[in-house]
């Protein structure tokens, strides 16, 4: 197979997951399942916000690895950040299939829904891109992943972090 062949499988791939993620998401929120809450469903909300965490501080520090020229740790780092936001993305399917949403009950609803909205709509946006630029960092071709990372790492550090202050504002309703 060429490489353009295998470039477009990929892209069409990448495409692919991300609508199939995007229905997913919708559908966890308009579906009741009626099921009940297993207890240790109890616990997923810090584990996603410890996921989260761990995502940023895995971007932060494969920022500094590349920064200082060390290539491989700047893979493992990335690598790691990919995995710990896949097995967060399966957790949250799994918490919304068997609990369902949680409403925020505080006063500071202004805030809340603007970083709610912005996490939820820059996560669904950057999905694509975080994944082509991995695969292009991943394959070598550093100038096209030079060019996605410019504005989706950032987004991307802004999605893991806000996953946590979204987190924090829950914190005192969840089941």
């Amino acid at each position: 197979m060429s490489d353009i062949k295998e470039n477009k499988l990929l892209k069409r791939g990448i495409i692919i997951f991300t609508v199939l993620v995007y229905g997913l998401v919708i559908a966890l929120h308009e579906i009741d399942f009626n099921i009940v809450t297993p207890e240790f469903a109890k616990s997923q909300p810090l584990l996603h916000a410890i996921l989260n965490g761990s995502t940023f501080l895995a971007l932060i520090f494969a920022l500094v690895a590349i920064k200082k020229g060390n290539i491989n740790l700047h893979k493992k780092l990335t690598s790691t950040g990919m995995l710990l936001s896949l097995v967060f993305l399966l957790s949250y399917v799994l918490y919304h299939t068997l609990a369902g949403s949680t409403t925020y009950g505080g006063e500071m609803t202004g805030l809340y829904y603007f970083i709610l909205a912005t996490h939820i709509i820059l996560a669904g946006l950057s999905l694509p891109f975080i994944l082509f630029a991995y695969y292009r960092g991943f394959i070598g071709d550093i100038e096209k992943h030079k060019k996605i990372v410019k504005f989706t790492y950032p987004v991307w550090l802004y999605v893991a972090l806000t996953g946590v202050v979204v987190y924090i504002f829950l914190a005192p309703y969840y089941i």
